[in-house]
């Protein structure tokens, strides 16, 4: 028995972070998982971007709501759909995520949560558990699944290595460069022949 896990950001939607950055003319906000491994210093690093320019839920909310999927992305979910089992992992907020994945058809996602003051001040975020994707795909297999699992950046290393099949998909040169041994795709089409050749 096959579950599918993919990452979201950067393999089926936009990067929310970027979006937001250039949405609202704060450069800095463009760092995301591609460049800095560490999660938690990322997000302490961005609420406190957030605090100086006086930017809340409402703000990037209002930007998450003009995010389209990646071209083709709905159709490659859809496809896989119909045959897979899939599970989104993302460390990603659930604040952030429900638009998105009205816009994909309402597929399954294990996601964080961010805690938000009246005022729509975030000040904090509440993961789901340490190291989630991992964590998550070691679960899944502890109940019987086979895992094959996809992303693009440093915190999708782990469930990608740990599971039976395992594929960068439109992640950076210095990931592909880091990890020779991982398949890297580009295209949903090459993506989604490799997890059919994998479930053979």
């Amino acid at each position: 028995m096959y579950i599918t896990c993919l990452d979201l950001e950067g393999v089926l939607v936009p990067e929310i972070w970027i979006a937001f950055a250039e949405a609202s003319g704060i450069p800095e906000l463009k760092r995301t998982t591609r460049d800095e491994p560490d999660y938690d210093k990322l997000m302490r690093w961005r609420l406190e971007i957030l605090r100086e320019h006086k930017l809340g839920l409402k703000e990037i909310q209002e930007t998450i709501a003009r995010i389209d999927p990646l071209p083709g992305a709905k159709a490659f979910l859809d496809e896989l759909r119909s045959f897979t089992q899939v599970i989104i992992i993302s460390d990603t907020f659930t604040q952030f995520a429900s638009p998105l994945m009205q816009k994909l058809g309402w597929p399954t996602i294990f996601c964080n949560s961010l805690e938000v003051a009246e005022s729509g001040e975030i000040t904090g975020f509440k993961m789901r558990i340490e190291n989630s994707k991992l964590t998550t795909v070691k679960a899944l297999q502890s109940i019987g699944y086979d895992t094959i699992a996809s992303g693009d950046s440093y915190n999708d290393l782990g469930m990608i290595k740990a599971s039976k099949a395992g594929f960068l998909f439109k992640s950076t040169d210095k990931i592909k460069a880091d990890n020779p041994d991982l398949p890297a795709y580009d295209t949903y089409e090459e993506l989604m022949e490799a997890i059919k050749k994998a479930m053979k």
